[in-house]
């Protein structure tokens, strides 16, 4: 697994969950590039700051409407595009 910054962690789970918006299933496209504590502490965290959202029991999405997604940096594009 590549060592990632926290931020970088954040923007990767954040655009894993526009992608996909079920939470086991980010959990499933994340695990080979993240561990799953860190997935799972990162959308905590980015429920609690509010820039995601929990729409039932199993689905989140962002929280366009509160809070921007951060650009993308190059290094994480073609790792968001192969999810």
């Amino acid at each position: 697994m590549t060592d990632f910054t926290f931020e970088e962690k954040t923007i990767l789970v954040q655009y894993a969950i526009k992608k996909f918006e079920n939470e086991e299933i980010v959990l499933e496209k994340l695990k080979n590039i993240l561990p799953e504590k860190d997935i799972q502490r990162n959308i905590d965290t980015l429920i609690g700051t509010q820039k995601v959202r929990r729409i039932g029991p199993e689905n989140i999405q962002n929280n366009e409407s509160h809070t921007e997604l951060p650009e993308l940096p190059e290094n994480l594009q073609s790792i968001i595009e192969n999810l």
